[in-house]
């Protein structure tokens, strides 16, 4: 069975640079037909609010699940990295939870119970997730040959 990787949606951000760019553009016309005689210092607004967008792209890129063989490993962070890895054996339960805006988007919240200490994983804001529950779980049974 090929590998399978989970990343977060890219649809939140994606609208967010969209946003960002609008507010940015009205903001560079307001101060070019309006504000032209006004501050220099209103300017640096613009570049800093595509950082929050810019953010959200390198946190998608650097968090990520995949399902190889019979463990599913978890990896996150940027400068400071945290993995956990889980065997497929020991997941029990696959949860998808949908917030109204995460249904319209076809996204939701996949939460992996497992036997043992540390007993849950979430993962934020994916693609499709009931596929992905259904494709866990169906990896789960076949890794313990039921």
């Amino acid at each position: 069975m090929p590998d399978l990787t989970i990343l977060p949606t890219a649809k939140f951000i994606k609208a967010g640079a969209v946003l960002m760019a609008i507010v940015v553009l009205g903001l560079e016309i307001l101060y070019w037909t309006q504000w032209n005689d006004g501050p220099r210092w209103v300017m640096a607004l613009p570049p800093l609010l595509m950082l929050w967008p810019a953010a959200r792209f390198f946190g998608r890129q650097y968090t990520k699940a995949t399902i190889t063989g019979d463990r599913l490993r978890y990896e996150a962070g940027i400068a400071s990295r945290s993995t956990r890895n889980i065997q497929l054996s020991k997941i029990q339960d696959v949860r998808v939870d949908q917030g109204v805006a995460q249904r319209l988007f076809g996204i939701g919240n996949l939460s992996i119970e497992t036997a043992g200490e540390s007993s849950r994983l979430t993962l934020l804001n994916v693609d499709s997730p009931q596929e992905l529950a259904d494709e866990i779980m169906n990896r789960v049974q076949k890794g313990s040959g039921v």
